[in-house]
């Protein structure tokens, strides 16, 4: 298998989910080899927004009506903890780029490592695919947890 067949989604840009997959630390320890290697950051803050933007739509088709059901069921789905749990049963952490010391601490089994890295991913599919695509792929991803 590999990282495109486990999330669904195939990428016509294949750097994009390569930077997506590297942590800054692993990009830092990379850097004297390769000049570009850049980390995952400003794609998880690009996957948050689309992530919240696709929830709430989502929760919206699923029939919450009020501002306080939405946001109180976005949050439980966005937490750390749910989206290291979709992170999990994707099976992004035998793909992600750590540095030497996040490999000792085994960083990929991490909620934080692997919650930020779903993140990442999203505003790759973004970057690649387009928002419809985004939601696409997001809604199969939540559809058990919604």
């Amino acid at each position: 298998m590999t990282i495109e067949e486990d999330i669904g989604y195939h990428f016509s840009d294949r750097s994009l989910i390569e930077r997506a997959l590297t942590r800054k630390a692993y990009a830092n320890e990379h850097k004297q080899q390769n000049n570009d290697c850049r980390d995952q950051e400003i794609f998880r803050t690009l996957g948050d927004a689309v992530l919240k933007t696709v929830l709430v739509d989502l929760l919206i088709s699923k029939g919450l009506k009020t501002r306080e059901e939405i946001t109180n069921r976005k949050m439980d789905l966005e937490s750390e903890e749910g989206l290291s749990k979709i992170s999990r049963e994707l099976g992004i952490g035998s793909y992600i780029l750590l540095g030497l010391g996040e490999k000792k601490q085994k960083a990929h089994e991490k909620q934080y490592v692997l919650s930020e890295t779903l993140e990442a991913i999203i505003g790759a599919i973004y970057l690649d695919g387009g928002f419809d695509v985004s939601k696409k792929i997001i809604h199969e991803w939540f559809r058990l947890e919604i």
